[in-house]
Parts: structure tokens; sequence; C-alpha cells
């Protein structure tokens, strides 16, 4: 009797922690989704772009997709003058992994110079680089760049923040090609939301941008 106690206890609290993370995906997707935008010529413009970091290359040593899409996303949203300058948030774990840098030589690649990019080393987590941006880069109006799966979770944060900030998409990568960073980032939702209104976990404010 007590094993069957034990197990309808435990399928009841997973029930509830599923229905918490449905409820919570739908409510940060919904809730931003009017200050999401898909065209250049549509978006507003803002004084800087947040644009957010991930790996340059896959773990097979090939070219990142989200990489490459998130990069020439902000390159447009300069050239079309949506921008002026350009904050790479990304994580720095030691000098052989930096993605702020391997931004930042993205960037230049595309014409972009030097002189409109901040580089940020401490954006570990989305959380880091939206509370970054507002208080070491004191930007309240801000235009973040990444996916749109990921832009929703930052969106969410930024709005919570009290940033004025919208979102613009970059391109997609193909289904499936990789289905771990979207279970990733279904279940990154709910932690978010726990973050903004109950954990508020500690950053790096005062770490040195170079």
């Amino acid at each position: 009797m007590r094993v069957k106690r034990m197990l309808k206890i435990l399928i009841f609290v997973s029930f509830l922690g599923i229905v918490f993370v449905l409820l919570c995906n739908v409510w940060v997707v919904v809730s931003t989704r009017p200050h999401s935008y898909f065209s250049v010529d549509s978006v507003p413009s803002n004084q800087v772009g947040l644009v957010l970091g991930t790996s340059k290359t896959t773990s097979a040593g090939e070219v990142n997709l989200y990489f490459k899409h998130r990069m020439e996303a902000a390159a447009r949203l300069y050239n079309e003058g949506k921008v002026k300058s350009l904050i790479l948030s990304g994580n720095n774990d030691s000098r052989y992994y930096n993605e702020p840098l391997d931004m930042e030589k993205a960037m230049l690649k595309l014409g972009i110079p030097k002189s409109a990019l901040l580089l940020d080393y401490a954006g570990y987590r989305t959380f880091d680089s939206v509370i970054r941006c507002k208080y070491l880069f004191k930007q309240d109006h801000i235009t973040i760049v990444s996916q749109d799966f990921h832009n929703a979770r930052a969106l969410y944060i930024a709005q919570n923040e009290g940033l004025n900030a919208v979102s613009f998409a970059a391109q997609d990568v193909p289904a499936g090609y990789s289905l771990r960073t979207l279970v990733r980032e279904y279940l990154a939702r709910p932690k978010a939301v726990l973050d903004v209104h109950f954990y508020r976990p500690e950053t790096e404010p005062n770490n040195e941008m170079r």
C-alpha cells in the first residue's frame, strides 16, 4: 500500500511538472509575440542590438548554422540602420572558447566596423546577457538578435526587467538540425519564469568588458 501511495504521489507530481512546463512555454511565447519581428523592414529602430552568443562550430567541427545566421541577421540590422551598435554577449569559459571574440571576428568579416561592436565576455546565460545589457551597458531600448525560439525567452526576461525590447529573428535552421537545442530551450523557458519571478540568480554585473 505504501508503495502504491508513493507511486501515485510521484505520478501526480510529475503531472504537475509537465503542466507547469507546458504553461510556461505557452505564456513566454504568447506574451512576447507582439514584440517579435521577422522582417528587417518592419523591426523598429533602436540604438543597440544585443546579439546572443552560441558556439561558432558544432561538436563535429562544422559551421554552426545558429551562429552563422545570427551574425548575418545582426549585420543586416546594422547595415539597414536599424541599430547603431551591437553588443556581442556570450560565454568565455577559457582562452580556447570565446564566443564574443568569435562573434567579433565574424562581424568584421561581414563588414561591420570594430567601432560599432561592444564585447560582453560574461554572457554565460541568456539571463546574464540581458541583465548586463541593462545594468552594465546602461541600455533600456534594445533589439535582441537570435533565432525566434530563443528570442521568446530573452524577450520575456527583458520585458520583466523593465527593458523596452523587441527581437529580430535570425534565419532558422533546417528541421531536425539540433533536436537537443530545441528540447533544452523548451525546458529553459520555465526556468526563465522562475529566475525572473522567484530565484533572481546572481550575475556578474562588474565583470570586465574588453
